[in-house]
Parts: C-alpha cells; sequence; structure tokens
C-alpha cells in the first residue's frame, strides 16, 4: 500500500466518488452530520462519461457521409458552431461573473450592477480566456493548480483571498504540450474537476485512476484494473492498436504509440479509452448547455525534412469542432470529427460515399501538441523488443529527423493553392506546438474574430539554464516571441502588447510574479487583450523539475499541483492582500474603456503596481528564486486553498466504512 501523501484528504465528498450526479447536491464545508449524509447519498447516482464516439477503437473507419457533407471552410470568420455555442457560453458566464467580482472587494464600482447591465450588450461583456503552456509533468501540474484555484468546485476556493469561479466565467481554456494534457483530460473526463481527480486516490484500489505517474509512461499503469498486468502487456497493447491503424492504410509514427500512452494516464476508461474522440466534447451535454469553457489545442506546423521551426511556422488549433489555422500559409478549418476523410478542393472527392470517424483520437490528439515529448519511447531498453522494433523500423521509413511528427492525411489538400504552404501535399505533419518558441498557447486566444479582454496566461517554460543560476523556470520567452510574431506578414492582423526582452524579465522580477502586459490600450489596437501573466516560480515548492521528467509520486505531483494554486492566488493572497481585487480590475478593463465607465481608484492603484511600466534592464544576471512562502508552510501545507476539507472527508470516510461494515 502506498504512503498516504500530503493532499492525501484534501478534497469533498462528492469528489470521492467520480460516479455522482448532479441530481445530488454536495454542501461545500459540511456539517459532521451533513458530511455523513452525503457520504450514503453520493456513492448512488451516476456520473454521465464523454463519449467514446469513435466506431472502431483506436482504427479510423470508413462510415457513411451525412447529409451535409464535409467541407473545408475558409478562416475569415468563426465557425457557424462557434459562433452559436459563444451565445450560450457567454450568457452562462454572467451569474459566475457577477459572484466572482462581487467577492473581489472593487470599491467604486457596483459589480452587480455593472455585469447585468452588460449582460444586456454582450459586447460590453468582459471576454476572459485562460492558458496554460507547455513543459511536461511540470506544466500539466502547474497548470492543474491554476485551474484548481479558478475553479469554484475547489473546497475553499470561494473563501477570502481566492479566485474560485474564474474558470466559471472564462469562455476559452486553451492548453498546449503538457498543458494540453491538463485540459485534455478534464474534458475527456466530464470536465470534472482537479479535486475531483486527486480525490481518487483516497479509494481503496488505484485501478484505473487518472494521474498516476508513480510508474513512468513507458512502463505502464501499476494495478491491473485496466486489464493490464504487466509492461509487456501494455507496451503490447499500444503496439497492436497502433498496427491496426497502420495495417488499415494509415501512416503512423512515434506519435501514435506516445498518444496511446498519454491515453492511459489521463484517460480515466478501460485500456486507455481508444474509442475517445476529441470531437465527442462537441456532444457532452456540459459543452452543448455551455457550462464549460471551450477548449483548444495548439500545434505547429512541420514540413518533413525541416529542422527548426521558427516564428513563421503555422499555427493550427484543435477544437471541438475543428482542425485549422487563422494564419495565411493555409488560413482554413476542417471538421475534426471527419479527420482522415479524402478531401480534396475542400471536399470529400466526388465519387467517394464514405467519410472517416475515429481519427481524431484523443490520446493522439494531446500527443500532438505534445510531439516533442515523444522520443520518450526511444528510451525503451532490449526487454521490450515489440515496440522496440516498432519504433526502430518508423524511424527507417520516416528518417531520424522526422521522429516526432504527428501525421494526418491532409484535409487542406488542393485548397488556397495560391496561398498555402501544403495545398500540394498529400500529408499534414504537426509537432509539439512550443518548438516555435510561443510555448503558451495565445496564438487562437489574441485572434481578432474572438475578441478576448483579458488571457490569464500561465507559464511553466524552462526557460533558464544552470548557466545562468536555477535551471527550468520562465523568463518571458513565449511572450517575447508571440510579440515578435505580430510583425512578420503571417501575424494577419493579430496584435500583442510590447513586452521587454528576456533578460528584464529576470532583473525586474517580472518572470517571478504576476505582471500585466498592455495595461495602456492606446499604445495597442483596439482588439489586443491585456495578458496577466502568471510565471511559475517557488512559492510553496521548487516545481522546477525536468521536462523530461517522467515520473513522479503522489507527494511530489500534489505538491506540484499546490505550488501552482500559490502562483496564481499569491500565496491565497498572503503576499498581496488586494490580488484578487486587482484580477478582477484586470477582468474588467477593456469592458471599462468599451462603456466609457470611470476607472475605480482601486484599480487604478493595481495597475500601477502590477503592470509592466515599459522599463528595460538587459544587464546579465543569475537568477536563482527563493520560496515566496514561509517553511513552514511548504513543509506542513498549512496555508489554505486545497487543503480545508480534510476534516470533514474523515468522517466521511468513516461513515462509509461504517455503513459497508453493516450491510
Amino acid at each position: 500500500m502506498k504512503a498516504q501523501t500530503a493532499l492525501a484528504g484534501l478534497v469533498s465528498v462528492a469528489a470521492l466518488f467520480p460516479e455522482a450526479s448532479a441530481e445530488v447536491v454536495v454542501i461545500r464545508n459540511p456539517s459532521v452530520e451533513q458530511a455523513a449524509a452525503e457520504a450514503l447519498a453520493v456513492p448512488l447516482a451516476a456520473l454521465k462519461r464523454s463519449a467514446p464516439e469513435a466506431p472502431n477503437g483506436y482504427v479510423p473507419t470508413h462510415v457513411d457521409c451525412p447529409s451535409d457533407r464535409p467541407t473545408i471552410r475558409e478562416a475569415s470568420s468563426l465557425s457557424n458552431n462557434e459562433t452559436e455555442w459563444l451565445y450560450v457560453r457567454r450568457n452562462n458566464t454572467v451569474s459566475a461573473m457577477k459572484t466572482l467580482l462581487g467577492r473581489m472587494n472593487i470599491t467604486g464600482l457596483d459589480t452587480n450592477s455593472y455585469i447585468d447591465n452588460a449582460a444586456k450588450n454582450v459586447s460590453a461583456l468582459p471576454n476572459i480566456a485562460i492558458a496554460g503552456s507547455g513543459g511536461g509533468y511540470r506544466a500539466m501540474l502547474n497548470y492543474a493548480g491554476a485551474v484548481a484555484a479558478f475553479d469554484n468546485r475547489t473546497t475553499n476556493s470561494t473563501g477570502a483571498g481566492q479566485l474560485g469561479g474564474l474558470l466559471q466565467s472564462a469562455t476559452y481554456l486553451a492548453g498546449l504540450s503538457g498543458g494540453s494534457w491538463l485540459v485534455g483530460s478534464l474534458f475527456m473526463n466530464n470536465f470534472t474537476s482537479v479535486e475531483s481527480i486527486l480525490s481518487q486516490d483516497t479509494s481503496a484500489s488505484k485501478s484505473g485512476d487518472t494521474w498516476q505517474f508513480e510508474q513512468t509512461i513507458l512502463d505502464g499503469p501499476e494495478e491491473s484494473g485496466l486489464s493490464i498486468l504487466n509492461t509487456a502487456e501494455y507496451l503490447k497493447d499500444i503496439y497492436d492498436t497502433v498496427q491496426d491503424k497502420n495495417s488499415a492504410g494509415y501512416e503512423t509514427t512515434i506519435t501514435d504509440y506516445w498518444g496511446r500512452a498519454l491515453s492511459y494516464q489521463l484517460i480515466n476508461a478501460s485500456m486507455g479509452g481508444p474509442s475517445y474522440t476529441f470531437s465527442s466534447i462537441a456532444d457532452a451535454d456540459n459543452f452543448l448547455a455551455g457550462d464549460t469553457p471551450m477548449p483548444i489545442l495548439v500545434s505547429d506546423g512541420r514540413a518533413r525534412g525541416q529542422l527548426v521551426v521558427n516564428g513563421n511556422a503555422t499555427i493550427y488549433e484543435f477544437n471541438p469542432w475543428e482542425l485549422g489555422t487563422f494564419d495565411p500559409t493555409t488560413f482554413a478549418f476542417a471538421p475534426i470529427r471527419y479527420l482522415g476523410s479524402n478531401f480534396s478542393d475542400g471536399v470529400v472527392v466526388q465519387g467517394d460515399m464514405q467519410c472517416v470517424r475515429g481519427f481524431d483520437n484523443a490520446g493522439y490528439i494531446m500527443g500532438t501538441s505534445s510531439s516533442l515529448f515523444n522520443e520518450a519511447f526511444l528510451q525503451v531498453n532490449g526487454s521490450t523488443g515489440l515496440i522496440n522494433e516498432a519504433i526502430t523500423a518508423i524511424l527507417a521509413n520516416i528518417g531520424q529527423d522526422n521522429d516526432d511528427i504527428a501525421n494526418y492525411p491532409n484535409p487542406f489538400f488542393g485548397y488556397n493553392n495560391a496561398t498555402s504552404r501544403i495545398a500540394d501535399t498529400d500529408q499534414l505533419t504537426l509537432v509539439d506546438g512550443g518548438e516555435d518558441g510561443q510555448n503558451i498557447p495565445l496564438h487562437p486566444l489574441i485572434q481578432p474574430e474572438r475578441n478576448v479582454d483579458v488571457i490569464f496566461a500561465i507559464d511553466s517554460s524552462a526557460d533558464t539554464t544552470d548557466v545562468n543560476g536555477a535551471p527550468n523556470w520562465p523568463n518571458g520567452t513565449s511572450l517575447v516571441a508571440t510579440y515578435e510574431r505580430t510583425f512578420l506578414g503571417i501575424a494577419n492582423g493579430t496584435s500583442f502588447p510590447a513586452v521587454p526582452d528576456q533578460q528584464t524579465f529576470v532583473n525586474l522580477g517580472l518572470n517571478n510574479r504576476p505582471t500585466f502586459f498592455g495595461c495602456n490600450s492606446s499604445n495597442t489596437t483596439s482588439m489586443t487583450p491585456l495578458i496577466v501573466y502568471l510565471p511559475n516560480a517557488p512559492y510553496a515548492y521548487h516545481s522546477n523539475v525536468s521536462t523530461f521528467d517522467l515520473q513522479y509520486n503522489d507527494t511530489e505531483r500534489n505538491y506540484i499541483i499546490e505550488n501552482g494554486y500559490d502562483v496564481v492566488t499569491m500565496g491565497n493572497s498572503t503576499l498581496d492582500s488586494e490580488w484578487p481585487t486587482c484580477v478582477g480590475c484586470a477582468i474588467l478593463s477593456r469592458s471599462l474603456e468599451r462603456t466609457n465607465t470611470q476607472v475605480p481608484d482601486v484599480c487604478n492603484q493595481c495597475f500601477q503596481r502590477y503592470c509592466w511600466d515599459g522599463t528595460v534592464n538587459s544587464t546579465a544576471n543569475t537568477y536563482v528564486p527563493a520560496y515566496k512562502l514561509p517553511q513552514n508552510d511548504v513543509l506542513a501545507f498549512k496555508s489554505g486553498g486545497l487543503k480545508g476539507a480534510v476534516p470533514s472527508l474523515a468522517f466521511a470516510v468513516s461513515a462509509v466504512t461504517a455503513v459497508l461494515m453493516v450491510m
């Protein structure tokens, strides 16, 4: 039995039972009597999971095309699907936004009345996006802590100094590489909460639980509940499913193996959920009802034989309806549900009455966004000969320089021939979304068509090195790359706030605390969002683990998540009691300008404190950050946030045990 971890008791009773339905109301911070009642009631209901919609597991399969045959559309606007969904979602954010802003003590502004009035004209309503960077498990777990802090379902997240409800107020939730694992995992598990996923550790058996990283992705699940008995069987299952796809006529790469392995860790379904598709999100009841933000994952285009991905690379997004890009180098979107179909000139080839379903496997898409990390499979040793031979064969076929691509039958073949880079190739090859230096998925969120007001950018990048101090901390490189790209021809009307060079980030401490960029909108276009930059720093834990660390025990996993929680809350506002107020001011900033509303004095004070003022200091210097919170908080985990539900949880577990003993 594994030792109980530092956060083993951090969750509410509802989180103990992922089968609970929305019809069972779970009380936050219950009394002893309420906790006992919850413990008896919650297991009795069942929760509708995301749908495994692929017709033949991992193998893309020909099916009859729908009557409205799939087509490629030009990227001159948002899709009809997104436009219609936005109407529902934006209205659904009003209540959460009022509650959130009402707690933030923005003196001088009646936020309830303001949001009520803004809701009458949706263009006045703040439009919020959240973006989590790449960086392997470090990025996934740091982002998980941030999302937990923003989620009003997290225990104590709506108390003093907290930001719970920001997630419910957001329109978009974007992820790249390791950040895409967090976004994909939440949505593939019915948009569950981070807290609920962690609560699975308290069950008697961890069979089938997600986010178990004590065994590396090369070894597979520890328990047998997923019908996997050992590493050899796990690797054989991955090998067999990928080979089945290959035998069906689809060219496979290491990303297929990588995506299948990720699924075992991120999707709580038997055998890693080979039938779970990314397009199934669009059919989920909670998404259709506008009860969740819209997920967006990001990847870069890279031609075969190309060794370097630069700022001119085409940036592709995956959303529940489409794969595509606003970049002029492709400027098109394809229906994600029918990826793999025989598209040419924007339509499924005439005479081909069948379309393909199942190519948009959720693990494969998460693997595509993180295809830098599939090189981990090159570490397999001689004892796993079957998959080792398969990888060797792949490398022999596509060349050593292309071992990290994801391969898609090109849906944009023959489309936009005059301007497209890929119109004449039958394969679309994609790689890790951070290979162009833009390690935070900001590109989809700065598109003018989306009208985003504020982006909460969680940066878990590994920019610093041990040559100049401590390694694996961010230094603003991603923001610099996104800013510089707006001056290239590929920018296509996007705008981004000015940011300083990386050394200035370090010297001014901008990479060590929250910073706002774009506060003075007169220096930008009307469509430039305010960036709330939230860089990873050692608040409660030195979370600067290597991007390529593949193994984490539960304690380390939970400490990184807790540190991410502290990053976005500034240690539950212990470092600045007015931090929630300043977050509220950032949310409202662009909206206040559009409505010609006077900015409250408290907001002006916040902007003076957190906005980059244009100062530059490029002097070479080292970066060795110290803990931001007292060591007793780091070691004892007493600083609020996720930990408050321990007594109630312990009682609830005891109550369940007592009931079972008398049954």
